[in-house]
C-alpha cells in the first residue's frame, strides 16, 4: 500500500512572499487561503514561540480545505525552558488547544535546543506521556544519534524528525512509523535554493519511503528569500513522477 507524502513549507505568512507567491491583490487576512490552493499542508510555527488559545487553532482549521493538514510545533516552553522536565501540565495544554485543529491537524513536532547533551532519562520519561498521535523529535545536537535514543523513539512510536542543519544534520534514515523532514536550507541557514541533484537524491528517498508504505511530511524553512516555495513545488513534482 502507497503511504502519503505531503510538502510544503514552515510557515506562510511572511511579507516578502507578497508579489511574488502573494499575488498584490490578495490581503494578508487571505494568505492562508491562498497557499491552501497550492500546497495540502504547512508547519505552523508560531505555536512554538507562543502557545495560541484553542480558538486560534480552531480558526485555522476553519480556514482551509478539508483535505489540508497542519503539521505543529510545539511551546518550546516544553522543549528549551522545561527541556522536558516534567512534561504532564505543559503536554496536556498544548494538546487540548491543538486538537482544536480538529480532523485538519497533522504530526507534532518537538524541537529540542542544541548544545543539549543527551538524557535518556529525561527523554524517556518524556516519551512515556506523549498521546498517540503522529510526531516525530528535532535533535539539534549529533550526541542524540545513537541506537540508545533511536530504540526510545522507535519503542514509543515517535518518529525522528530528518534534518539538514549544519552542525547537527541527521542520517537520511527514519526511525518510527512516519518520516518527518526539514529543510533548512542550502549552503546557507534558512537561505539559498536547493539544487537540482539535491532534490532528486531527496525525491528517490521519498519516493522510496512512500512506496513502503510509511507516510511522509516534508518542510522547507529556507524562507530568508522566498526560496521555500520553489523549492518544495519543485521536490512535490520530482516525487510524484517516481510515484
Amino acid at each position: 500500500m502507497i503511504g502519503t507524502f505531503r510538502i510544503g513549507t514552515s510557515g506562510w505568512e511572511y511579507r516578502h512572499w507578497a508579489g511574488g507567491f502573494y499575488p498584490r491583490d490578495v490581503p494578508r487576512d487571505r494568505w492562508l487561503e491562498h497557499y491552501a490552493t497550492e500546497f495540502d499542508t504547512v508547519e505552523l510555527n508560531n505555536s512554538f514561540y507562543r502557545l495560541p488559545d484553542a480558538e486560534q487553532f480552531a480558526r485555522w482549521g476553519r480556514r482551509v480545505p478539508s483535505g489540508f493538514r497542519f503539521a505543529v510545533k510545539a511551546s518550546r516552553y516544553l522543549t528549551h525552558i522545561k527541556r522536558l522536565r516534567a512534561p504532564e501540565e505543559p503536554m496536556e495544554r498544548f494538546w487540548i488547544r491543538a486538537r482544536h485543529l480538529g480532523p485538519r491537524l497533522g504530526p507534532v513536532l518537538y524541537q529540542l535546543p542544541p548544545r543539549w547533551t543527551p538524557d535518556l532519562d529525561r527523554l524517556g520519561a518524556f516519551l512515556r506521556v506523549v498521546p498517540s498521535e503522529p510526531q516525530a523529535i528535532e535533535f539539534r545536537d549529533r550526541r542524540w544519534y545513537a541506537a540508545s535514543t533511536f530504540e526510545l523513539l522507535d519503542g514509543a512510536g515517535v518518529g525522528l524528525c530528518l534534518h539538514d542543519m549544519p552542525g547537527a544534520e541527521t542520517p537520511p534514515r527514519p526511525i518510527g512509523p512516519l518520516v518527518y523532514v526539514r529543510f533548512h536550507g542550502a549552503g546557507a541557514k534558512y537561505g539559498g535554493s536547493y539544487s537540482s541533484q539535491r532534490l532528486s537524491a531527496w525525491a528517490d528517498r521519498i519516493a522510496h519511503w512512500a512506496l513502503d508504505g510509511t507516510p511522509v511530511w516534508a518542510y522547507f524553512n529556507n524562507d530568508a528569500a522566498a526560496n521555500a516555495v520553489g523549492d518544495a513545488q519543485r521536490l512535490r513534482a520530482l516525487v510524484a513522477r517516481r510515484l
